[in-house]
């Protein structure tokens, strides 16, 4: 087997298992994890700290863009598993809530959001040894990736997964607003003009709406073996 670390990147749509494998593969064989879509979570949260985030929804991207240098994301591991930091503090639990959620996708919409945290990326992985999950990182971040896999579910399965992440949270939300979230998400994130939500050429497409976790999780695993051994 090949012993060089390699890139692996990690796309798809909200909620479609692939932070949990990607979590999984990394920490099997030994590479450091990137959760993408929490750093695009702790510039929403600080946005709606800041007052960025307008009544109406709408997101004050003048104000936002003229903060980003202010703005430090990063990740530890503590003994509750990795923690997004924001600026020195853990924000773990609060960018996972549905308010969040649902001011997400226009704030990474935003191209100067998602040209800064492309350059953050970037400098995560350029000694590889990473697995790298969120929306554009095979076809944006690492176009040259060794690995690329694009995740998928249907609404209504992703919609489930979330509801009961949240809920076993202690967070208070119904089913019918989760899955209009993840819809709406969908919708913003293929739609957008900076980076839209697509499967890169050369990935290695996945629909785990009938597979549990543990199957997924060895779908990924043998996916890397068979690569790395080449």
């Amino acid at each position: 087997m090949n012993s060089d670390k390699i890139i692996i990147a990690i796309d798809g749509y909200s909620s479609s298992g692939k932070s949990t494998m990607a979590r999984k593969l990394a920490k099997t064989i030994g590479y450091r994890y990137i959760d993408s879509g929490a750093m695009y979570r702790a510039v929403t949260l600080y946005a709606m700290r800041h007052g960025f985030i307008r009544p109406d929804g709408s997101v004050d991207a003048e104000s936002l863009v003229a903060s980003l240098p202010s703005i430090n994301i990063d990740f530890r591991v503590d003994d509750n598993g990795q923690q997004t930091m924001l600026n020195g503090e853990i924000v773990e639990n609060e960018i996972r809530t549905l308010e969040v959620s649902n001011h997400v996708s226009p704030v990474a919409a935003i191209p100067a959001v998602r040209h800064s945290l492309v350059r953050m990326q970037r400098e995560m992985g350029h000694t590889k040894g990473i697995v790298m999950d969120g929306r554009d990182i095979g076809t944006v971040v690492f176009p040259d990736a060794e690995m690329k896999v694009f995740c998928n579910a249907t609404p209504e399965r992703r919609a489930e997964r979330r509801f009961k992440e949240l809920t076993a949270k202690g967070t208070s939300v119904t089913y019918e607003d989760v899955l209009a979230n993840v819809m709406e998400r969908d919708h913003i994130d293929m739609t957008r003009e900076e980076s839209p939500l697509r499967c890169a050429d050369d990935a290695v497409a996945l629909d785990n709406s009938a597979m549990t976790i543990d199957e997924q999780n060895d779908w990924l695993l043998n996916l890397y073996n068979s690569i790395t051994a080449k």
